[in-house]
């Protein structure tokens, strides 16, 4: 049996730690940045973890 393709569009958006835990990108930053204050843009531009939940529903999509 073949071994089984990861998500592409998953991978691009995802990275593994050095402890195999998922980070990930916050949402809100594309456009709009204006509206937004300071301090909101500077916490979303900081990158953060994926819950322990999602991250047992993504892992198998991406292949290590």
């Amino acid at each position: 049996m073949p071994k089984m393709k990861s998500k592409k569009a998953l991978t691009k958006r995802i990275k593994i730690t050095g402890t195999g835990k998922l980070k990930r990108k916050c949402a809100n930053m594309s456009h709009l940045a204006p509206i937004r204050s300071e301090k909101q843009k500077r916490h979303l531009s900081k990158a953060r973890l994926v819950s322990k939940s999602d991250a047992k529903r993504l892992e198998p999509c991406i292949q290590k």
